[in-house]
This record gives structure tokens, sequence and C-alpha cells, in this order.
């Protein structure tokens, strides 16, 4: 109680030292979407009581008209100002919250509430899992009406300089900004695709990573719009050229040591992070869903480009889904490089957490590395050594998810029905929607 009052305080003081005139509180919808309250500063004692409430109904796949009075409780760490809000010396501070129902108690639906509800699990067994997320975007040229194009803002390629690099200075501005809200940042860099970028920030527990990682495109996205262009975590916007990831280096710890370090052991890498990755792949499937959610996503996940789209892991090779950093010590870690920036970060931790743990509780063992590049094996090569592939649209991938019941256990009843649901009826919208390329090949040949 000493503690929360303390925050309060600092949070009085922070906004009053800084003019802070309206509060934002933030939260995620099922679809990853950040939403947003905005409240003039003289609520701001209702908001730290706990006090502001929200229409459910009409946040989709949250609540029915007849159940929807639900509240803000918000998470007094995630308090920030924004460095790109400031006007005439007034400022805009936020908080990220989690969705309480009316009687106070957690709401079963709210992305963060259920990934807090995993970690429990996880903290009951000794383990915290830790996240360093890595997410590309893209920065696009706005056409003469404002409207966002595909034409990259510039031809840059892997670590390019200026003057090739058009976009140096928007990301310095991205990387000064995130400072100045706490990030620390480790590498900015030009990536491998025209107008393509990565910003790379020092890993944190799972619930501050999916925090990061929502602050992050938040920023992103809005210090873009500044400079009069459009960034964009769509994974892949442009056919022919690699698309963007958002690889996740995760690690579990235990009284306060590295779970998956053993000195000792092959690799020195421990039973716990063998079965970390038995899990993980045994479940990637049914959990490719929730990190790769919509239908673009799949258009990255093809051979040719880098994509990891096999099943398989490895110490070092990058063309297998799953790699092990040669860090080691406390920097032990694995590093899943299928999810991508569209997801909603709190239910892939929370897919990604419960898969690890039915690892490790199972004793799953993986299969052997894979040390050659499966990109160069054929078919029959990779049918021989027992690598499938990740599923290839989104149809496909909500099927397995519905039939693993560990994934399924880890996003809770409300969030698994509401997410299914939606997928479907995106699938449905999609699968007969005719495109521009079909009527290029086929409008005049019948």
């Amino acid at each position: 109680m000493e503690d929360t009052q303390a925050k309060i305080t600092l949070i009085k003081n922070a906004c009053e030292d800084n003019n802070v005139r309206f509060i934002r509180l933030q939260f995620c919808d099922i679809n990853g979407t950040i939403k947003n309250l905005s409240l003039p500063i003289s609520q701001l004692d209702k908001v730290l009581n706990n006090e502001i409430m929200l229409d459910g109904s009409s946040i989709k796949g949250f609540r029915s008209i007849e159940t929807s009075d639900m509240y803000f409780y918000p998470d007094l760490d995630t308090f920030v100002i924004l460095p790109w809000c400031e006007r005439d010396g007034e400022n805009v501070a936020r908080i990220i919250c989690d969705i309480h129902n009316a009687d106070g108690t957690p709401f079963e639906g709210c992305p963060r509430c259920n990934l807090k509800r995993m970690l429990a699990r996880a903290e009951s067994l000794g383990y915290k899992m830790n996240v360093g997320p890595e997410a590309e975007f893209f920065i696009f040229e706005r056409d003469e009406f404002g409207e966002a194009t595909t034409i990259p803002n510039d031809k840059g390629g892997y670590y390019d300089a200026a003057p090739t690099d058009m976009a140096e200075d928007i990301r310095r501005d991205i990387v000064t900004t995130l400072e100045a809200m706490g990030f620390e940042i480790e590498a900015s860099h030009h990536e491998g695709a025209d107008g393509q970028h990565e910003i790379d920030f020092k890993y944190a527990d799972a619930l501050r990573a999916a925090d990061n990682i929502i602050t992050f495109k938040y920023a992103v996205k809005s210090i873009a719009n500044e400079y009069g262009v459009h960034a964009t975590f769509m994974p892949k916007p442009i056919y022919g050229i690699a698309g963007s990831g958002m690889h996740c280096n995760l690690s579990l710890f235990k009284n306060g040591k590295n779970a998956f370090f053993a000195p000792d052991e092959p690799h020195q890498l421990s039973k716990e992070a063998i079965y970390s990755i038995g899990g993980a792949l045994a479940h990637v499937g049914a959990f490719t869903a929730i990190t790769n959610p919509i239908v673009n996503s799949y258009k990255r996940l093809v051979p040719g480009y880098e994509a990891p789209v096999y099943k398989a892991w490895s110490i070092a090779n990058r063309s297998a889904l799953i790699r092990v950093p040669a860090k080691r010590g406390s920097a032990t870690r694995i590093e899943l490089r299928s999810p991508d920036p569209s997801c909603n970060p709190y239910l892939a931790m929370a897919v990604l957490l419960g898969a690890i743990l039915d690892g490790i509780e199972n004793k799953i063992e993986p299969p052997i590395p894979a040390e050659k590049n499966i990109y160069e094996m054929s078919k029959e090569e990779r049918k021989e050594s027992g690598i499938e592939s990740l599923p290839n649209n989104l149809a496909d991938a909500v099927e397995l998810l519905k039939g693993d019941n560990v994934v399924k256990d880890s996003l809770g009843e409300h969030i698994l029905n509401e997410f299914v649901t939606a997928k479907e009826i995106e699938w449905d919208k999609y699968r007969t929607y005719v495109t521009q390329w079909e009527l290029d090949k086929y409008l005049n040949a019948y």
C-alpha cells in the first residue's frame, strides 16, 4: 500500500512539473489494436482510484450490451509522458490499463489480464519469462492526399547509411523519443528490403515486453507521421521482397538465475532449455494463428525470403524456426523467428509461455538440431529428416489452434472463442474477395 501511494505521488508530481493537460488510458483489444480514452488532468484522482468506466460492448470481442460496464485499472508503472504530443508547453501522458469487470475482478477477455494469469502460473512453478522482441517495420511515402502508399521511403539495404538510408533522421528521432520514455535501445539499422527498418530494445519480463511492443509501435507510427511518411508493421506489404518479422528471444529465470544455462551440459543448455524448445516445436503449428494472426502474415511465411517456415531448431543455423544465439550465462536464450509484428503481444507471450511450460512439465524432447541449410534441402530430404512446415494460410492455422488444448488453455475460453470467430470471418471475406491479381490474370483470358 505504501508503495502504491508513493507511485501515485510520483505521478501527480510529474504531471504538475511537466504541465500535463491530458492523460490517455490505453489498452489492447483482442486483435492487438491500441485503444485509447483521453481525459483532462482534472480527472487524475478518479483514474488513479480505478473509477473510470468503459463500455465493453463498444470493443469488438469484449462484452455484450447487457453486461457492458467495465473499469480501467491503470498499471502505475506504465505512466509516461508522450514526447511527440507537447503543444504550447502543455503535455500529454499515458498509462496502460488492465480491464476489470464491474465487480472488480480481472476481465477474462482482456489480453493483458490473460497474460498475467499465465505469468502467475509460471511463477507457481518458480519461473519468470524474459522476452527480447525484434520488431521490423516499413516506412512508406504518402500521396498528395496524405494517404499511405507502398512506395518505400528509400532503396537502402542491410546497415546502409545516409544518403542511401533516407530514414536515418526518422530512426534517430524514434530512438531519442523512446529513450526519453525509458527504453534502453541496443541498436537501430536499415533492414534488408527497401524502406525496411529495425530498432532493437532491451529484453524485459514478458508483461513489460508486451507493454514495450505496443508502446514501440505507437511511437514509431506517431513519429513517422510527424515526418509526413507512413510506418507500417504489416508483415508483407510488397510482393517479391522480404517481409517484416518480430523475432522473440525467450528465456526463463528461476531463483534469479537463467534456467536455460547449464555450463556442463551439451551446448551449455539445460534440460529446461531443451524441453522448452521441444514444447515450442510441439505447439508452434497451433500458436501460429496467434503469432501470425492476419491473412497477410502467410505471404511472409513462404520460402525464398529467409522466412522461418520449417519446424526445426539449431544452434546457429538461421534457416531453422528456432535457433540458440551464441551468448551464454545470463544471456542464454532461444530465438523464435516466426512471429510477426501484427500480433497481439499479450496473446503471443501467453501462448509462447504455455508451450514452453508444457515442454518442461512433460519433458518434451525436440528432434536433433538441423545444422544444414533447410532452404536448400529438397522436399524429400526435409521429409526424411522429419522437418515439417508451418501452416501456409490463416484458415489452416486456426484449425490447428482449435485442436491444441495447451494453446487454447493459454488463451482462455473467452479470448479463444472471440479470436477464432473473428479469424474465420476474416478468412471467409478474403477467400471470397475478387483481387486485382485475378482480374489481371483472367478477365481477358476468359
